[in-house]
Order: structure tokens, then sequence, then C-alpha cells
């Protein structure tokens, strides 16, 4: 699934590419009546609502939250789109994207296409004023890219779930946003840290290390365009670099490359999610 570095990624072209055309169309095979998808475009009834609503639509601006793309619409409307495990947008002047199930068409004759080999991704339309609070987003804690997310509020968050593994409590949303498998595994390995260890067990000294990992690996994933061991391609179709560049993430059995380490990289599975790390220097 694409984490914090990719969805940033894809959101930075976006507002080069989009931002101040208009929606002249939409389009979408996805057609189901599935019953839990009432508020996606997958559902036709509200596919024929959302279509209504943006066309002719101003692209105002883009952000991310967490792992979720924002499109800011004039009229007070936000296209809230979650690309989920197989999911990415693609901007060109061919509609024909493999996967496509979603596309719109702008007034500049360029489609911004939604490709998703596995349907699991959301589109939605929200009222921008109140888009924090809707069902979403609200759940969701900090970011841990932002200005204003310094190391006491970082171990105030963490310490919501004190008996927690530390792996897992990386992983919850609603603890903080857009960290996800592969930069849980990154940070670990940065900052040393066993993925088992339980949040009240991690030391001070510790906790500056891991915070400032955790930054440093994201803005790492941001460098290189995100991840693309998976299914991620970046607005433009092109991958990511990150994956050459992993330390823990689907290394098993191979040395450690922390200098003068001994350790491999071994594999667990730690609360239903896979985890990385080295046999020695996290402890």
């Amino acid at each position: 699934m694409p984490e914090l570095p990719e969805v940033e990624t894809t959101t930075r072209a976006l507002r080069k590419e989009v931002v101040g055309l208009k929606i002249i169309n939409v389009w979408t095979d996805l057609n189901t009546k599935d019953k839990r998808k009432t508020d996606t475009v997958a559902n036709l009834k509200y596919f024929k609502f959302f279509r209504k609503k943006v066309l002719g639509k101003k692209i105002l601006s883009a952000e991310r939250r967490a792992k979720n793309i924002l499109i800011h619409l004039s009229e007070n409307m936000t296209i809230l789109i979650h690309l989920k495990m197989t999911g990415y947008l693609f901007y060109s002047k061919d509609k024909k994207v493999k996967y496509s199930h979603v596309v719109f068409t702008l007034s500049n004759k360029y489609f911004l296409v939604f490709s998703d080999l596995r349907k699991f991704g959301k589109i939605t339309l929200l009222d921008t004023k109140l888009a924090n609070q809707s069902t979403h987003l609200k759940y969701l804690g900090p970011e841990p890219l932002a200005k204003n997310f310094n190391l006491s509020k970082f171990k105030s968050v963490l310490f919501k779930k004190p008996n927690g593994k530390i792996k897992t409590v990386l992983l919850d949303q609603s603890i903080l946003a857009g960290i996800g498998n592969i930069y849980s595994d990154e940070i670990l390995w940065d900052s040393g840290i066993h993925p088992e260890r339980k949040v009240s067990k991690i030391k001070p000294e510790e906790f500056n290390k891991l915070f400032h990992s955790i930054k440093k690996i994201l803005y790492s994933g941001i460098k290189f365009g995100g991840d693309s061991m998976s299914d991620y391609l970046n607005l433009y179709g092109l991958p990511g670099n990150f994956q050459n560049h992993h330390n823990a993430y689907r290394r098993t059995g191979e040395e450690c490359r922390k200098q003068g380490c001994s350790g491999v990289i071994i594999r667990k599975i730690i609360n239903n999610r896979s985890a990385h790390f080295c046999s020695k220097h996290q402890k």
C-alpha cells in the first residue's frame, strides 16, 4: 500500500499539473451496488451524484492527509482519494491506462486516471470546510512531518498505547498518520529498536533517536520518489527509487548493512503484520 512518501510524491505532482484546471467529465467502469461502498464512486448511484457535483468545477489546490489525497475544488468541494493497496494516479494525454477505473477529463485535454488492479481504492466527495471532521479523516493522528510535531508531542501520542509493540503502534493511523509496513521497518532499523519492544520500555534517549529516524526516513522516501517494490507508480507512470535503499524491508536472510554489525535481517509476523529487522543491533 502506498504510504506517506508515495502519497506526498503524487500530491506534489498534482499541485504542479492540475491546479487551475477544470473537470470537464468523469467516467468509471466500477458501477458496483455494494452497500459497503455507498459513499464512493464505486457505487453507481453515488457516482452519478459525484459526477454531477464536480463537472465544471475548478481545481484550486491539492494536499495530503495521512495516506489520503485531497483535491480541493471551487464551491467548497474536496475530492478525497485513497490509493489503498494497488492504486495510483496517472496524468496523461492518453486515457488508456492499464487497470484504469476512474477517468477525469480536464480542461487542458489531459486526463487524470485512477488505475487500481485490485479495485480497493476509494474516491469520494467532501465538504471542504468539514473534511477533517468526516468519517474518512477524523480518526487520524498527527502528521509526523508537520512543523509543529515535536519530540514532546511524539512521546505523548505513542504513550496512548504504552503496552503496545512499537511496530504495531507506528502502524496505527489513529496514533501517527501515514506510516506503513515499509517505512516502519526502515525507521526501527535506523533507530536500533526491536519491533516488539513495548512503548513503555523505550528509553528517553531512544525516543529521541526514533523521533529523528521517522523524519529522516520519511524525507528520504520522498526524496527518492517513493517506493515501487509493489505497484506504486507516480503521476507520470514512473516508479520510485526508495526500494533500492532498503536496509530492512524484504531483506530476509541478508547481512545487516549497519557498520560494524554482524547481524542478519530476519522476518517475523507481529500482530498479523510482517516485520523485518536485524538480529543483533535492534534491541
